[in-house]
């Protein structure tokens, strides 16, 4: 059984339709990446799976339990156990990181105090940043204030993290920092849905990936098949394109 699938997808924005139809499924442990050019619809994958942006058609299915949007409960549910991380960081300016990280396993989960901050001291150093737990986020760089983000999702002990973009706004020698901190979840056995146009990143770190244009899935393969052998007109054309840059 699939850790989360997604089947016959369809989302709006208004009038406007972005997903038509969009099936997926991956299990525990899995890195997938959606890639395609902008306005395909990835990002609005993860905005559906965690509620924010509402379906208008199709299922999701999470641990063999439809996730039912309507419901207030069904959504806390699946939101126990997804956590996304968005371009922008998001951070509380006037908290330290360490109450960035803990406030919402505090003030949300009911965590004791003590237990949080212990957890976080835990996540921080895996995400590199030990020595920043006293830092505000006006004063670290912009990617380790997106460090804290994720951090402060893992926070949350999810079994899936999505990852929204989470270089796209950070300076390019920033980005590296980020991105070793993805490789080392990866490492770990973390699950993970991730929009991105880091390519050479995507090669290395996904066993998965989801090419859409459109507001539909074109392809479906491993980073070399969709890589070095697409199947479909549109994903040699977009591969083609990115590789030559």
């Amino acid at each position: 059984m699939p850790h989360l699938e997604v089947r016959n997808l369809s989302a709006s924005y208004g009038d406007l339709k972005v997903l038509h139809g969009v099936d997926l499924s991956f299990d525990k442990g899995e890195v997938v990446a959606l890639i395609g050019p902008s306005g395909s619809g990835k990002s609005t994958i993860l905005r559906v799976l965690v509620g924010l942006t509402p379906c208008i058609g199709g299922d999701v299915v999470l641990d063999g339990q439809p996730i039912q949007y309507g419901s207030a409960a069904s959504v806390r549910a699946a939101r126990d156990k997804m956590a996304i991380v968005f371009q922008q960081y998001n951070l509380f300016q006037n908290m330290d990181v360490m109450r960035n990280v803990t406030i919402a396993p505090v003030k949300i989960k009911g965590r004791p105090r003590a237990e949080a901050e212990a957890d976080a001291a835990r996540i921080l150093a895996r995400v590199g940043l030990a020595d920043k737990s006293h830092a505000y986020p006006d004063e670290l760089s912009g990617g380790q204030q997106q460090r804290v983000a994720i951090a402060r999702a893992l926070a949350l002990k999810p079994e899936i993290l999505l990852l929204d973009e989470v270089t796209s706004a950070l300076d390019p020698e920033l980005v590296n920092e980020v991105l070793d901190t993805i490789r080392v979840l990866a490492k770990d056995g973390m699950t993970m849905l991730i929009v991105s146009h880091e390519m050479a990143f995507v090669r290395e770190v996904a066993s998965k990936v989801v090419m859409m244009d459109k507001g539909k899935v074109v392809e479906i393969g491993t980073p070399a098949d969709i890589f070095d052998r697409p199947r479909s007109e549109r994903a040699r054309e977009f591969v083609g394109k990115i590789l030559r840059h």
